[in-house]
């Protein structure tokens, strides 16, 4: 079947004997098939009128998300000749998956009206086109300056824009982001190239060029009559890639020629590779390297600092020699991993420890080649690193390190991530870097070098500021943060915003119900809100109605793209970073009281026994009678003297919680614990005055149980209607290695802790109970915790095991919270779907995109997780930094080699006490693994043992500080608290390591 390709800003379908050619909807070009008998194929929502005659011109407009086709005025049969002599054909060879090689021919069809992006140009029409897009309030692609205006430079004082080569773009994509390099041509030869080489970098350039201030423009040269070129016989791709480039310069430079204007603009190629600056500047082509170029522009020349180092001068051979074995060509590791003889994996570097790590065969992050080893000595499978497949690199969050040489421009750089190395740069600004968090990204690492060489990038601020400090977790943990681009903004609904007749088709009204919201104090964005009434057979109708986000955000919108990509919104202690736009987190979504909302509701009639006797879901539309929090909710239901609708609806939601959950319970459902804290903020300066752990009270559990049967009942519904693309999510049983700390820790006690179920496990958890040590219970839950795999999304086309462990439910998925998860915008979807409320769409029947959907939403709940739980420690140390001497009470979790983990229940915080201290005799220490415990001095310590710490912040390293304990009670010569000088040591040289 034939395809055509298309430039992004044409705005008509010509059609020349079977020629059609039509606006790509989205994307810088695209391969569009169509069918001579059906017309022209365009993305879901958009149509074409079959009867297009040849020879006809036709304008598309869109109408209520659809497209339609108006004539324009007959297009002579010279041009129709002209366009229609304009074909040509691409040949290339294709890889199949069983291996075979396969020659594919596509037509590939050229034009001569592709604009040149120039706002100055009358014979592109530039203007027009803008204009155009403007009346219609549609975003246009940013144009090059009519009179470019960017950075001075030395080499090229007059007007230009600047062209890009492929490797270029790759390198030095940081440079180009800085506001002062605008007017940049991006050819469509060079996208598709850093598509194939790097997704990250071309979402960075995808973005930079939807920028409307940079005035970068995509030129599509491979579709342009006058910058096509073939390949030649004997040329490789590159070399092709690179002619096709200088062409495109060439062109650039002959077409804008061609403009009156008062000074002419020229084009100049940036590249670093000499062979192609040579050949260019031989075809009278202005081309300088990067380089050059930065150095030139002497109004800035900070610039230069962020150029990306590519080239090996000044790396040394230290002590005379290599310093790193070379890895093997990539040709070998094929060969060894096809023979057995390597394993690839991913490796992933301990989070506590950058001395330890492991290989994932499955995963993301660098992915490496292992080599067997030779000793059989070792207790656990090592191996040796012989290749890089894919490198994870990412720019990185730090500080530097000033060299101790006066006028030096070579620093190291210190990762805030002590499992990444120091890092070598160049700059002009180490004083006034020094003491502030800047971003470095790596740009080689040289065998002969001991450090990798990268450059800056960034300044973020001064460190231990608490913006600073937010925004490097933010981006440590790899948290998208950004403000939503107007391109996302441009999907939300117009305001003011009211509920129409045809948002009410296949909706039901549901005004009329008394329905309420419990939440968190502060709640803005309230997903859920639930009712319970009487039936006049005596039965009780219960709902929970969640927002109908999927209403407002449609399938492959730039909306819809945002928010996948995020994934979930990320609670900070002072902040919340939102998966999708406020105007619907904390309005139109948002189940605030007494507004009209439209919801997704699961319904259910129960007897009195919380039996589900009856199930519906149903589009609606609610009015909340209250916004609750757990607190109000509760004292409603305590109150004698409260007896509203809203109470008694309360009520008997609280009388079936109790019951569903006691039955979950009864089927091997686990009830864990950890603690979480909360930090109440002085009104003026935002510091933590006062931290304390969560209180849970019977609402919670209410709100939650009610969740967890919506979630259930929806997985079952979606399964049953899509068993093969439902979005699920399931909790992996532990291996039984998991519980050993559990069950020793617990035998300790003199308790037997059974795992060989989760009925057996939460059985055994219940019956470890002692009176006179009532939080030994709470103590056992927070181990249990540990012991736990992480629960993931999956599609249940994927994988056959679907079980929940953790709530003992054989089917489950998440429903309920759709405007802080994408997950359930997806199930959502389905379940619209599946109701007949809503149509299907082709990518939420493909589990192959389904299932890396779900492997990128649980990569981000993990970030968020790691992100929250930085956020904690931070506001930690500074609720610890103004503190005098702070005593309290601590438990004992774990005991190692030289030190003892405690919790302090107080403040819900985990700390180290460690027995070996630097400049000090050690002490005598015996550790059993078996009971466990440690013998400090004659002194024991056992698992769960109450001891009294010290806490303070140490701020010794202002990178990396934290929170320090020493043991005050029971009294242990040589351990005693450190002096109130030591809170401000000196960095120690050397790390601590804690035994294991």
């Amino acid at each position: 079947m034939p395809g055509c390709a298309l430039h992004p800003r044409d705005r008509q379908i010509k059609r020349a004997k079977g020629l059609r050619l039509l606006k790509s909807l989205e994307g810088f070009s695209s391969m569009l098939p169509f069918s001579r008998a059906n017309g022209l194929a365009l993305s879901p929502g958009w149509e074409v009128p079959r009867a297009l005659h040849p020879g006809r011109l036709f304008h598309f407009q869109r109408v209520e998300g659809r497209a339609c086709a108006r004539e324009r005025e007959p297009v002579s049969q010279t041009v129709t000749q002209s366009v229609a002599r304009m074909l040509t054909s691409r040949t290339f060879l294709k890889r199949t998956r069983a291996g075979a090689v396969m020659k594919v021919v596509r037509e590939h069809y050229l034009r001569d009206d592709i604009s040149c992006g120039a706002a100055a140009c009358v014979l592109c029409g530039s203007r027009e086109e803008e204009q155009e897009a403007k009346e219609k309030g549609a975003p246009a692609q940013a144009l090059l300056e009519a009179q470019p205006s960017g950075a001075a430079s030395s080499l090229c004082p007059g007007p230009h824009y600047l062209l890009l080569d492929t490797n270029l773009l790759l390198h030095q994509i940081d440079i180009l982001e800085d506001p002062v390099i605008r007017n940049v041509i991006i050819l469509q030869t060079v996208l598709q190239e850093v598509r194939k080489r790097s997704a990250p970098v071309y979402k960075r350039i995808k973005d930079v060029v939807a920028n409307p201030e940079k005035h970068f423009y995509a030129f599509t040269n491979e579709h342009h009559k006058e910058t096509y070129i073939e390949q030649e016989q004997g040329e490789n791709s590159n070399d092709r890639n690179d002619r096709a480039i200088r062409v495109a310069a060439k062109w650039y430079n002959e077409h804008l020629a061609k403009l009156q204007t008062e000074e002419k603009i020229t084009v100049i190629l940036l590249t670093n590779d000499r062979k192609n600056k040579e050949k260019a500047l031989e075809e009278g082509i202005t081309a300088y390297t990067c380089e050059e170029y930065i150095k030139s522009l002497i109004a800035n020349p900070e610039l230069v600092d962020r150029l990306a180092c590519l080239n090996d001068e000044g790396n040394e051979i230290e002590n005379g020699r290599i310093i790193f074995s070379e890895h093997l060509p990539l040709s070998k590791l094929q060969q060894g991993i096809k023979s057995g003889l390597y394993l690839q994996g991913t490796f992933r570097a301990n989070r506590d420890n950058y001395l330890e790590a492991t290989v994932w065969v499955h995963g993301d992050g660098d992915q490496r080649e292992l080599k067997t080893p030779v000793s059989k000595a070792m207790m656990r499978p090592t191996g040796k690193v012989v290749g890089i497949i894919k490198r994870n690199w990412r720019p990185y969050c730090g500080m530097l390190s000033k060299s101790q040489i006066k006028e030096s421009r070579r620093h190291l750089f210190t990762p805030a991530d002590r499992r990444i190395p120091r890092i070598r740069i160049e700059t002009r600004q180490s004083s006034t870097l020094e003491g502030q968090r800047i971003i470095v990204a790596i740009d080689g690492w040289p065998r002969s070098s001991r450090y990798p060489h990268g450059h800056f990038v960034k300044n973020l601020g001064a460190a231990g500021d608490k913006e600073t400090e937010t925004e490097v977790l933010l981006l440590e943990h790899d948290v998208p943060h950004q403000a939503f681009s107007q391109a996302v903004l441009s999907f939300l609904p117009q305001m003011p915003w009211s509920i129409t007749d045809k948002d009410m088709k296949f909706r039901e009204d549901l005004r009329h119900l008394c329905v309420c919201s419990v939440d968190p104090p502060g709640c803005t964005d309230i997903d859920d809100a639930l009712h319970c009434r009487d039936l006049e057979n005596g039965n009780l109708e219960v709902g929970v109605h969640i927002a109908d986000v999927s209403h407002f955000i449609r399938p492959g919108n730039a909306l819809d793209q945002e928010s996948a990509k995020r994934g979930t919104t990320v609670y900070l202690c002072e902040k919340r970073i939102d998966m999708v736009p406020e105007l619907l987190s904390s309005n139109l979504c948002s189940l605030r009281s007494n507004v009209d909302r439209l919801a997704f509701s699961c319904i259910w009639e129960m007897n009195n026994n919380a039996e589900v006797l009856k199930t519906r879901f149903t589009k609606s539309v609610i009015n909340s009678k209250a916004s609750l929090t757990y607190a109000e909710a509760q004292m409603r239901i305590d109150s004698g003297s409260m007896n509203d609708d809203i109470t008694l609806s309360l009520r008997g939601l609280n009388k079936l919680a109790k019951i569903l959950k006691k039955r979950r319970i009864d089927k091997g459902a686990l009830t864990l614990s950890s603690p979480e804290v909360r930090f109440h903020m002085d009104s003026e300066t935002h510091d933590p005055i006062d931290l304390q752990t969560k209180e849970l009270k019977e609402t919670n559990s209410m709100v939650e149980e009610f969740m967890l049967l919506a979630n259930i009942s929806v997985a079952q519904k979606i399964y049953d209607e899509f068993s093969e693309h439902a979005l699920l999510r399931k909790h992996p049983a532990p291996p039984p290695s998991n519980y050993d700390i559990l069950v020793k820790a617990a035998k300790s006690k003199d308790f037997e802790i059974k795992t060989d179920s989760a009925k057996a496990l939460a059985d055994s958890l219940d019956r470890a109970e002692s009176p006179s040590f009532p939080y030994l219970n709470t103590l056992l839950r927070i181990l249990a915790t540990r012991c736990m795999m992480q629960a993931v999304y999956f599609c249940s086309g994927m994988d056959n095991d679907f079980h929940h462990y953790g709530l003992a439910s054989p089917i489950y998925t998440h429903f309920t919270s759709p405007i802080r998860r994408y997950a359930d915008i997806i199930v959502h979807r389905l379940l619209a779907v599946a109701i007949g409320a809503d149509s299907t769409y082709p990518d939420l029947t493909d589990k192959h995109k389904l299932a890396e959907l779900c492997n990128n939403l649980n990569y981000r709940h993990k970030m968020a997780q790691y992100a929250q739980r930085a956020s904690v420690a931070f506001h930690t140390q500074l609720f610890f930094k103004n503190k005098s001497v702070v005593n309290e009470e601590a438990y004992i979790l774990f005991v190692r080699k030289n030190a003892i983990v405690v919790l302090i229940p107080k403040y819900g915080l985990e700390g180290t006490v460690f027995f070996e201290e630097k400049d000090k005799p050690k002490p005598s220490l015996l550790y059993n693994d078996e009971i466990p415990y440690l013998t400090v001095e004659g002194t024991t310590f056992h698992t769960f043992d109450k001891v009294t710490v010290n806490i303070m912040l140490d701020a010794s390293n202002i990178q990396h500080q934290k929170i320090r304990m020493a043991l005050v009670e029971p009294k242990v010569p040589g351990c005693n608290v450190p002096s109130e000088k030591s809170k401000n040591r000196e960095p120690e040289k050397k790390k601590k390591k804690l035994g294991k």
